[in-house]
């Protein structure tokens, strides 16, 4: 009987005990490094977060709620008009984009806000 009781004890404490050992949700998936928002520019970084996240429905052939991101002028205009960064930072009047996904990560988004206050420089 002893024996059972310590096989019990044993197994609940394995099951229990580690269930919660998940780094994302133990920690909220905090990034473990610091976001570099000092040297962004369209080609080195902004754009491959556009080509991942927004061309597929954003690019030049028949692009979604007629806003095409396929080229640097396209979104230098959306940029500067406030669209681009009203939609991705899910703003309240704009349509939040990617549509019926989750909002860009915060360094991502850190990292377009800080291209446009920098005057959206190319390279």
């Amino acid at each position: 009987m002893r024996l059972r009781f310590s096989l019990f004890v044993l197994l609940v404490t394995l099951f229990t005990g580690c269930y919660y050992d998940n780094e994302e949700y133990l920690y909220g998936g905090l990034e473990t490094t610091p976001c570099d928002t000092a040297s962004v520019t369209y080609g080195g970084t902004v754009l491959s977060i556009l080509q991942r996240e927004c061309i597929g429905c954003h690019g030049a052939s028949a692009p979604g709620g007629g806003v095409s991101l396929h080229t640097f002028e396209a979104v230098v205009a959306s940029a500067s008009s406030g669209k681009l960064l009203g939609t991705i930072q899910h703003a309240a009047g704009f349509s939040p984009m990617p549509k019926g996904g989750n909002q860009l990560p915060a360094c991502e988004l850190q990292q377009i806000e800080a291209w446009i206050n920098q005057g959206s420089p190319n390279n």
